[in-house]
């Protein structure tokens, strides 16, 4: 999951969770929110630890001087 990704469960999810009043026969929209929130925040997290630890600028060979 990207990050932009998960910056969008998060827009829907606080969308769903704190604007949507209306409700449907066995679902409630504000768990359904709260869900896609949790799944967006832990996306992002696991995103930017891969951003942090990823290594850059491996060398093939002599390093140069």
């Amino acid at each position: 999951m990207t990050m932009g990704v998960s910056i969008f469960l998060l827009a829907v999810g606080a969308i769903l969770r704190f604007a949507v009043a209306d409700t449907f026969d066995g679902i409630d929209l504000g768990v359904v929110g709260v869900i896609l929130m949790a799944a967006g925040a832990l996306g992002l997290v696991i995103g930017l630890i891969q951003v942090s630890t990823a290594r850059h600028g491996r060398y093939v060979g002599e390093p140069p001087l």
